[in-house]
């Protein structure tokens, strides 16, 4: 109880520092909000709207989470069968190195054009596609990590290509799964926030930021911005606490 009292008391007694030094910034520099509005005003928007940014990270985390176990599917299958046939590791590698690089901005006006603009399947695909990349490679590292001792033994009791796969290199390769979803779950989330300021039904946390932006209404934009903030905090922390499940139980 102390130690994880220990690691969480020092990160709590910063923030609660820079919160401090940002209000007294705020009053005594006089500074304008739509340059930074004060903790206080950005704590009472929290109030005031309490119920809307509910909502509203309920939708933007669905369609993060819809992403992250799509992503995560697609990616670990196709990291399985790239491992196992060359010719599909070799096909599939530049279509990898393609997404990896597909910027946000240009994707999520695409697919509103194919699926509706007023679906949340963009968004989805956008987050899903963003988690595809990290647990592919991820995963395809683990399924490579198999030794030269490994093979000969499993050569040696005659074992096939699936028994090898599912006796050896998949157990090898669940931790670097972990680790990869670890990876793609702020990725997740930050993609499905992202896709809500180009269009789409509104009610995602992007929407609310961009429409109370232009409203002027800059403290409730970072309202929902601390909203998007927790939201990633909670993949994380849930994707984190799995990982060091997966790693407890592997060094059983």
């Amino acid at each position: 109880m102390s130690t994880a009292l220990g690691r969480v008391a020092p990160p709590l007694v910063l923030g609660a520092v820079v919160l401090l030094v940002w209000q007294l910034v705020v009053e005594v520099g006089n500074i304008d909000a739509y340059v930074l509005p004060s903790p206080a005003d950005i704590l009472g928007e929290i109030t005031a709207y309490l119920p809307v940014l509910v909502s509203a990270t309920v939708v933007t985390g669905v369609n993060a989470l819809v992403g992250l176990v799509v992503g995560t599917v697609l990616g670990a299958a196709f990291a399985v069968a790239a491992s196992t046939w060359r010719a599909l590791d070799e096909l599939v590698a530049p279509l990898v190195a393609v997404l990896a690089v597909i910027p946000i901005v240009a994707l999520a006006p695409v697919l509103y054009t194919m699926f509706g603009a007023g679906e949340q399947t963009a968004r989805q695909v956008v987050a899903s596609v963003a988690v595809y990349v990290p647990v592919f490679v991820t995963t395809l590292r683990g399924l490579r990590q198999t030794t030269p001792v490994q093979r000969d033994l499993m050569r040696a009791y005659a074992a096939t290509r699936r028994q090898v796969m599912r006796a050896v290199r998949l157990p090898a390769a669940v931790p670097f799964l972990a680790t990869g979803v670890r990876i793609a779950s702020s990725l997740a989330v930050i993609s499905a926030l992202v896709a809500e300021y180009f269009g789409g039904p509104r009610g995602g946390l992007g929407s609310y930021i961009t429409s109370s932006a232009a409203q002027s209404d800059y403290a409730r934009a970072w309202s929902y911005v601390v909203a998007a903030v927790v939201l990633g905090l909670v993949f994380y922390v849930g994707t984190t606490a799995l990982e060091t499940y997966v790693l407890a139980r592997r060094r059983r």
